[in-house]
C-alpha cells in the first residue's frame, strides 16, 4: 500500500527531507546545510552540484530512518526558496545558483524605479522589480555578465532544479513563477510585454513550460533511484513556493487565512480570491487553480537570530540547551521597560531599500545580553508588522494568524508576535511545514486529496495558541513609532554606509 508522502525542502540554507504518513505524522526527516558563496559585496551564490548532492545524501537518510520499502511512496513533492536565479546551461548542466539573499542589482532597481519600470510591471505581474527578484537578477546578469548570460537555457528555481535532477524534465509551475513577477497573475500565463519591461523581451525561451503546483512533472529515473534508494517511476509533484507551501503545511488553505512565516526571510501572506486588492502589495503568487497569496516580504526575519548566535553565542556552554533556546531565555526574564534598546533586521537591506543596514539603538550601560537579545526578537516582530500594516491597508482581512518557520519553534518569541501584531497565534504541531505542504501537493496530484484544503485538514494539527497581551499593547505601539522613525532618520545615513555601485556591480573601485 502506498500509504506515504515524501516532502522535500530546498531552503537557502538547508535542504531536507521528510516522510509521512497520510495523517500528518512525521516517519522520519533529514537535512543537510548548503554553502554560500559571496564572491562579491552583495552577491550570494551557491554550488548547484552541492545541492543536488545534498539532495541525494538526505533522500537516503530519510528513508533508511523511515524503515519503509520504497514503493511504499505514493509521490514526492519539492518546496524551494522563492526568486534569486537558477539556471542550467544550453545542454541541461547547472550553471548558476543565485540565493534570494542577493543585493548585486540594487543599483539596477533604482535605475528602473526613476524610469518607471515598475509603472509597467505592477498592471501584469502586481509586483514591481526589487533586488532579489528574478527577472531583475536576470536582467543584471545581461547587462554585467554577458558571456554566461549567453550561456543560459533554462531560469528557473531551487526546488525546480531538485525536481529537474529527480525527474531530467526542465518545468516549473504557478506558485514559483507568479511570485517572482514572471507570469501575468490574472491570466496565469507568461507575457511578452512584461518580459519587454524588463529588457528581457529576448528572453522568452529561457522560461521552462509552466505546470500547476499539483500536476505530476516527472518521475524518478532509474538513475536516480539507483543514487537515492527512491522507487524508479515514484512520481514528482510540480511543487509550490517554499512561503505558499508553509502556509498550507501550517494549516493556511482558507479565503482570509493568514500565514506568517519568521524564516530566513519575513513573510506576511494572506488568501485571497482574487489577484487584487485595493492597494499595491510588495508580491502576490497564486495559491491553487482560483485563489492567490497576497504577500509582504522581505530578508529581515529569523535570520537575523541565526547571525546573532553564530557570531555571539556558539561558543558559550548552555548544558542540554540549545544556544538559540538559551538567548530566547535570556530576552524572556527582561521585565519590558520604555528605555529598552532597539533593533532593526536589516543584515541583509530592507524591502525597499538594499542600501539598509542592521543595528541596534538607545543602548545604557545598565543594558544586558538579555536586552540586546529582547531588542532582536521585538524588531523582527515590527518588521512583520510593519508588513502586515501594508496588507491590512489594502484590504486583506483577517483576525487570527499562524506562525511557522524557525522562529516558531521557540515557547518564547511566538508570544512577541501575537504581542506586537494584537492578534491571536497559533503554530502548528509539524515543525517541518514547507515540507508538508510540499506532500499535501504531492498527495493532491495523485488523487488522495481532493484539493489543498482537504490534504491540510487531513495533515496538519495545531500544537500551541498565543494571545496578545493588553497590557503591553500601549508598550508596544510606542516602540513600534520608535522603531519606524528611526528607520527613516537612518536611510541617508545607510546610503553612505553601502558599498559604491561599480564595486556593487562587481569592478574595481
Amino acid at each position: 500500500m502506498q500509504n506515504y508522502l515524501l516532502g522535500l525542502d530546498a531552503g537557502n540554507t538547508v535542504i531536507k527531507a521528510v516522510i509521512f504518513d497520510l495523517t500528518g505524522r512525521e516517519l522520519a526527516q533529514a537535512g543537510e546545510e548548503g554553502h554560500s558563496r559571496m564572491p562579491s559585496p552583495g552577491h550570494v551564490e551557491r554550488d548547484l552540484n552541492e545541492l543536488w548532492s545534498n539532495a541525494k545524501r538526505v533522500i537516503r537518510t530519510c528513508l533508511d530512518k523511515a524503515g519503509i520499502a520504497a514503493e511504499e511512496i505514493a509521490a514526492i513533492g519539492c518546496a524551494g526558496h522563492g526568486n534569486g536565479l537558477y539556471a542550467l546551461d544550453r545542454d541541461g548542466a547547472p550553471l548558476i545558483g543565485i540565493q534570494s539573499l542577493d543585493t548585486r542589482a540594487t543599483g539596477l532597481v533604482e535605475e528602473w524605479a526613476a524610469s518607471g519600470v515598475g509603472e509597467r510591471t505592477y498592471p501584469i505581474a502586481r509586483q514591481r522589480p526589487w533586488p532579489s527578484q528574478t527577472p531583475t537578477l536576470l536582467a543584471w546578469l545581461k547587462r554585467h555578465r554577458p558571456e554566461l548570460f549567453r550561456r543560459i537555457g533554462t531560469v528557473f528555481f531551487s526546488k525546480d532544479f531538485v525536481v529537474n535532477r529527480l525527474t531530467g524534465e526542465r518545468l516549473s509551475e504557478v506558485s514559483d513563477m507568479s511570485g517572482a513577477g514572471l507570469l501575468d497573475l490574472a491570466a496565469r500565463r507568461y507575457d511578452k510585454t512584461l518580459m519587454e519591461a524588463y529588457g528581457l523581451g529576448d528572453c522568452m525561451n529561457l522560461l521552462p513550460p509552466l505546470i500547476e503546483s499539483a500536476d505530476i512533472a516527472g518521475r524518478v529515473t532509474e538513475d536516480v533511484a539507483r543514487e537515492t534508494g527512491l522507487a524508479a517511476g515514484t512520481p514528482v509533484v510540480g511543487g509550490l513556493f517554499d512561503v505558499v507551501a508553509s502556509a498550507l503545511g501550517s494549516g493556511v488553505s482558507r479565503t482570509g487565512s493568514a500565514s506568517i512565516i519568521a524564516g530566513t526571510w519575513s513573510i506576511n501572506q494572506v488568501v485571497i480570491d482574487g489577484p487584487d486588492l485595493g492597494a499595491p502589495v510588495f508580491m502576490s503568487s497564486t495559491f491553487d487553480h482560483t485563489r492567490y497569496m497576497a504577500m509582504e516580504n522581505s530578508a529581515t526575519s529569523a535570520a537575523n537570530l541565526e547571525w546573532l548566535v553564530r557570531e555571539f553565542f556558539e561558543g558559550d556552554h548552555h548544558g542540554e540547551v540549545s544556544p538559540f533556546d538559551a538567548c530566547c531565555a535570556l530576552a524572556e526574564a527582561i521585565v519590558p521597560a520604555a528605555d529598552d534598546p532597539l533593533y532593526h533586521p536589516y543584515l541583509y537591506g530592507a524591502q525597499q531599500d538594499g542600501h539598509a543596514r542592521a543595528g541596534f539603538y538607545g543602548m545604557a550601560g545598565w543594558h544586558t545580553k538579555g536586552h540586546l537579545v529582547r531588542a532582536l526578537l521585538e524588531g523582527v516582530a515590527f518588521g512583520h508588522r510593519q508588513h502586515v500594516e501594508t496588507i491590512r491597508k489594502a484590504g486583506a482581512v483577517f483576525e487570527t494568524a499562524v506562525l511557522s518557520g524557525g522562529g516558531s519553534r521557540s515557547r518564547f518569541w511566538p508570544q512577541i508576535f501575537a504581542d506586537v501584531l494584537g492578534v491571536p497565534v497559533s503554530v502548528a504541531t509539524s515543525r517541518e511545514t514547507g515540507a508538508l505542504g510540499a506532500a499535501i501537493a504531492a498527495g493532491t496530484g495523485v488523487g488522495l486529496f481532493a484539493d489543498f484544503t482537504q490534504g491540510a485538514e487531513a495533515m496538519v494539527r495545531t500544537d500551541r495558541h498565543y494571545r496578545p497581551n493588553g497590557a503591553l499593547a500601549a508598550h508596544y505601539t510606542r516602540r513600534y513609532a520608535l522603531y519606524m522613525d528611526i528607520a527613516e532618520a537612518m536611510a541617508p545615513l545607510w546610503r553612505r554606509l553601502s558599498v559604491p555601485e561599480n564595486r556593487t556591480a562587481g569592478v574595481a573601485a
